[in-house]
């Protein structure tokens, strides 16, 4: 069960990091950014960025992909009742990935200007985190648990082989930051204005 330990400890505390990357952004949108006429495109890309990097976190996928299964797969009573939380945990992260699409798509890359426009903005960056955190909580209190109690040694030994290879993979195959899209078009507009 050591394996199980230290493979949930990792998971913890990659959730503590997440829990307190949306809970600062919570805190910039209501202290900062709520209460303005107007944001700057600055201002606005950095929270789409923030929350990007919260809903791209790999930490979604080693708990779907790794823990959620070996859930599925135990043979313990209990593991058969995981599987609607499981699903659920899951519909909230597939929204969250959803609502972020429609965030990058009506405000990267652009300044707003009007309480509204800013509140609008506020309230669904607000939405997306309060459904991450949720889906943290939920985490906490019944996935880990849960799997503590039901998932084999061998499954546990499995899954840390597998975390740690998806992360040496992902550290090797890092993307390079992506630039908003509108970024990208006022970039080549100038280069174009200067020949």
């Amino acid at each position: 069960m050591l394996t199980a330990t230290y493979t949930l400890v990792a998971l913890s505390v990659e959730q503590a990091s997440l829990r307190a990357s949306l809970q600062s952004l919570q805190k910039v949108v209501h202290s900062h950014f709520a209460e303005q006429a107007s944001l700057s495109e600055g201002r606005v890309d950095f929270a789409c960025d923030t929350l990007a990097r919260a809903v791209q976190a790999p930490h979604w996928a080693k708990v779907d992909q790794h823990v959620g299964p070996a859930i599925a797969a135990a043979s313990d009573p209990a593991a058969s009742a995981a599987a609607d939380v499981l699903q659920q945990l899951q519909r909230l992260h597939q929204d969250a990935e959803r609502q972020l699409a429609a965030i990058d798509a009506d405000y990267a890359g652009r300044a707003l200007d009007g309480a509204a426009a800013v509140a609008a903005f506020c309230a669904r960056v607000d939405v997306v985190c309060v459904a991450l955190l949720e889906r943290l909580e939920r985490e906490r209190q019944v996935v880990f648990p849960l799997a503590r109690a039901v998932v084999s040694g061998e499954a546990w030994f499995a899954i840390a082989n597998r975390m740690l290879a998806d992360d040496a993979y992902s550290k090797e195959n890092k993307p390079l930051r992506r630039a908003p899209a509108a970024a990208i078009a006022r970039a080549v507009q100038q280069a174009t204005l200067v020949h």
